[in-house]
């Protein structure tokens, strides 16, 4: 790559935080690293330098991991997110994922799948771990909303290809088109589905059996 990624980190356990920024700084493709104690004190280094990706504990004192990523996903529409938390808890990472957050990582995750989940935010806008893909899953099978947007087919097979963390650039080459082309496609597909970004389409094909 030719530019290596801004990131900054939000945790309020200074070892950990301080242990973070250190494997991160480790990691080839990242550059600059920040850390705060908390949203707030991540805000105000937002105000004067924005991060390609911003990597925020859930529960923080002072403004917590919601409330932050809410002013993030506000004011910094291009800067990744991904959430830290102790817990694989169903109801924050429904709610997180239709905000628009782009991953979620339990604090026990390995080094090198930090630095996975990283690149593929980084590189096709999201990251979704088993725990996660399990969680939609069980979120299709309590309750799967009417589906009243019409997809064509070629929509609905980008959509899956998108789900098995292909790229626009791959999905461009299966299609023999261009990659804007498939850009394209994307912006439509989560313009008509009413999703903020990979993620939430991803949610989105889960909930309603697109899969």
């Amino acid at each position: 790559m030719d530019r290596k990624w801004k990131v900054f980190i939000a945790d309020d356990h200074t070892l950990f935080r301080k242990a973070m920024v250190g494997l991160l700084q480790s990691f080839t493709d990242i550059g600059e690293v920040k850390d705060a104690v908390n949203g707030k004190e991540l805000l105000t280094l937002m105000k004067y330098a924005v991060p390609d990706l911003a990597i925020v504990d859930l529960q923080m004192p002072v403004m917590d991991g919601v409330e932050t990523c809410e002013h993030i996903l506000q004011k910094y529409p291009d800067t990744r997110i991904i959430v830290l938390t102790m817990h694989d808890s169903d109801k924050y990472v429904l709610h997180m994922m239709e905000m628009g957050v782009h991953a979620f990582l339990l604090k026990n995750t390995e080094p090198d799948e930090l630095e996975r989940a990283i690149r593929a935010v980084m590189t096709k806008d999201f990251y979704a771990t088993d725990w996660v893909t399990n969680i939609m899953r069980k979120n299709k099978q309590a309750e799967r909303p009417e589906f009243n947007h019409t997809l064509t087919e070629r929509e609905k097979e980008i959509v899956r290809w998108v789900c098995q963390e292909l790229s626009s650039r791959e999905i461009a080459e299966r299609l023999s088109v261009s990659e804007r082309t498939v850009q394209n496609h994307r912006f439509a597909i989560m313009k008509k589905l009413g999703v903020k970004n990979t993620i939430g389409l991803v949610h989105y094909a889960y909930q309603h059996g697109i899969l």
